[in-house]
């Protein structure tokens, strides 16, 4: 898309852009904890999607944004100005649940809650966990899952000295995460040229005059497909109140192989509208190998053939063969991926170590310099970390590099393939345990394993995604950029601060048993009943696991191999590395759908067809966001609450 915009349109960086972003981003940080928890609606600060931005853009943009243009024309926010507070949103929603906070604040308090004679975590594990990864006081932990008596005060000063070392944790994580975008901004956006799907919705929203109506609000085609999940949603969200009102079911499930697996069938509009945007040949592969994987589970069920090793609960654990070979295939992309970047890395290494002129970075967000040592200073502090928490220094070196192979792994099939609702095959700890068995990390080291399930276990989201699509939207701000690493700090702290606080606020009020029960349940419980268990059952090396991995990573780069030299391959193979994961097998049906119709489309209709449905799709995409946000309004005014009307 090229950028239109006017050279005498006001910079991205203005203060009332920043101010703007920060209540946005301040808003959306406290209301999706809010959400989760207390409304228990349509999640909106979840997946890589991040519904809770773009509706908070879509009424910015269309709504205020135009009558502030109508009272004063300088008062309406230029496209560029529209786009720094969308960055600004995108970054808050992947720290303010799932992200981070949700995780934080119950798995470094589950143990010292949930411990029993039973479980005999008390045993295996608190003799191992440091004192200053967590809470001291046991009463405020027992206050924070049960509620705080009549009167007391909440207890802050509990919480301060933990949270300030997984402060010194989380900031170098997140220097590590932006520093390797801007690393690798150049050869994914401007020499290989991924599409960003999601960064396309945005980028619609802000195009045309400012003030005035802008095309993407006043298209009838995009209306017509906004219609369409408002109208399904509010059917939904009515028959919450009023059960006369019929609901109208997007999910279906059919059992094949004998019943050995269940073919499951939904229709998610949002993931409709994204895989309309893609390639063809990607969109096929995705649910074309998904299936492939669905009818391996069948005929392994069939044929009694399973897996006794236990992976934990996150990716495709609970189907461990897959899972692994997944995990090869995602360690070959980032791996190849790499080695196609050859000559860009070294490019960035002559500019940030011998300062080479021919080398342009200003362009950046960052030096190359700056960034080089970013990542590498924050790389040593997190393995100090990790060493500190519990792991020997060759485990926590592991359990990182494995980490961040894994989040840019994740980060590439987003911006490629435009899937939404994502995650890893498998996690960090669990293939460590897996390929070096627990008896060699001793109980020290598999405790400080649990503590990453903080940051590097249900990673449906993070900040390195958001990173790499604000760098793609940063096309679209002017030349200046270096304050966006700035903007872009501001938001990760203004999201970090508010959005603990309203976690820890909530869980005093209310109790966090009686909010979200997965958060303060089963998520809480995943990282140490996996973990006890390899204490109780110390396990060795995985034979089976490595072989896998490297049937997997080999399956991966013979796919790579034809992709590049077979012109009539049909297969992308970024759709093998997630084909196994469970959110593929929920989403795969709309992304078959979409691949149908942008192939019937472009068949028979060619480019222009294409060019005129295609604010349809854009359509389906922010209705269901807006719609799902709009529900979550009228529950919290209401006091209704599991009223979901979106979940991926």
């Amino acid at each position: 898309m090229v950028d239109t915009l006017p050279d005498t349109s006001p910079g991205a960086f203005t203060f009332r852009a920043i101010f703007t972003g920060s209540v946005l981003s301040l808003c959306l940080a406290c209301g999706a904890p809010y959400g989760n928890m207390v409304i228990r609606g349509s999640y909106m600060a979840l997946d890589f999607s991040t519904p809770g931005a773009i509706f908070l853009l879509f009424f910015l943009v269309g709504p205020i944004n135009l009558i502030a243009g109508a009272i004063h024309r300088p008062f309406a926010l230029g496209r560029r100005e529209l786009l720094l507070v969308y960055v600004m949103l995108i970054t808050s929603s992947a720290i303010a649940t799932m992200g981070l906070s949700e995780y934080l604040l119950t798995i470094i308090t589950g143990v010292q809650y949930y411990a029993t004679p039973e479980n005999e975590w008390a045993i295996l594990i608190e003799p191992h966990i440091p004192a200053w990864i967590v809470p001291q006081d046991p009463r405020a932990i027992t206050w924070f899952y049960e509620g705080l008596p009549a009167g007391m005060p909440l207890p802050w000063g509990v919480w301060v000295a933990p949270l300030c070392c997984w402060a010194i944790l989380v900031s170098s994580l997140y220097l590590v995460m932006i520093s390797s975008m801007v690393i690798l901004r150049r050869q994914w956006v401007e020499r290989e040229r991924l599409i960003f799907p999601i960064a396309q919705v945005p980028l619609e929203m802000v195009q045309g005059p400012t003030p005035g109506v802008r095309p993407f609000f006043s298209n009838p085609v995009m209306w017509a497909g906004f219609a369409v999940p408002a109208i399904v949603s509010s059917l939904n969200g009515l028959h919450a109140y009023y059960n006369f009102v019929p609901a109208v079911q997007l999910l279906t499930t059919i059992p094949v192989f004998r019943r050995a697996v269940n073919l499951i069938i939904r229709l998610s509009f949002p993931m409709v509208g994204f895989s309309f945007l893609i390639n063809l040949d990607i969109a096929f592969s995705l649910w074309f190998f998904n299936l492939l994987a669905t009818g391996l589970r069948g005929v392994m069920g069939v044929l009694g053939y399973v897996s006794a090793e236990k992976l934990g609960v996150f990716g495709a654990a609970w189907e461990p063969i897959l899972a692994h070979q997944g995990q090869g295939a995602l360690f070959v992309l980032v791996l190849f991926g790499l080695w196609v970047a050859r000559p860009h890395l070294r490019d960035v290494w002559r500019k940030a170590v011998h300062g080479d002129a021919e080398v342009d970075d200003s362009g950046e967000i960052m030096s190359y310099r700056a960034a080089l040592l970013c990542l590498a200073g924050g790389y040593v502090i997190l393995a100090g970390w990790l060493t500190m928490s519990g792991l020997d220094l060759w485990a926590a070196v592991v359990t990182l590099t494995m980490a961040l192979l894994i989040f840019v792994g994740l980060t590439r099939v987003v911006a490629e393939s435009g899937v939404a609702a994502v995650v890893s095959p498998l996690i960090a700890a669990s293939t460590l345990v897996s390929a070096s068995g627990s008896v060699v990390l001793g109980p020290s080291g598999l405790v400080g394993l649990a503590y990453t399930h903080v940051w590097a276990a249900d990673i449906r989201t993070f900040v390195m995604a958001s990173c790499a699509h604000s760098l793609k939207l940063s096309e679209h701000m002017g030349r200046n950029l270096r304050p966006l690493f700035w903007v872009l700090l501001l938001a990760i702290l203004i999201s970090l601060v508010s959005s603990l606080c309203t976690i820890l606020y909530l869980a005093y009020e209310y109790g966090g048993i009686n909010l979200n029960s997965w958060f303060f349940g089963g998520g809480t419980r995943a990282p140490f009943d996996f973990i006890a268990e390899k204490l109780k059952t110390p396990t060795d090396p995985s034979l089976e696991g490595w072989v896998n991995t490297a049937l997997g990573g080999g399956f991966m780069t013979l796919l790579m191999f034809a992709r590049h030299h077979l012109l009539w391959w049909p297969l992308h193979p970024i759709g093998y590395t997630v084909s196994m994961v469970w959110l593929m097998d929920q989403l795969w049906f709309s992304i078959f759908l979409a691949w149908l119709l942008k192939l019937v489309t472009i068949k028979y209709g060619g480019p222009n067809l294409y060019q005129w449905t295609r604010p349809f799709f854009l359509g389906l995409i922010a209705g269901q966001f807006v719609i799902a946000g709009l529900w979550l309004l009228i529950d919290a005014l209401t006091g209704m609450t599991d009223n979901v009307v979106f979940w991926i």
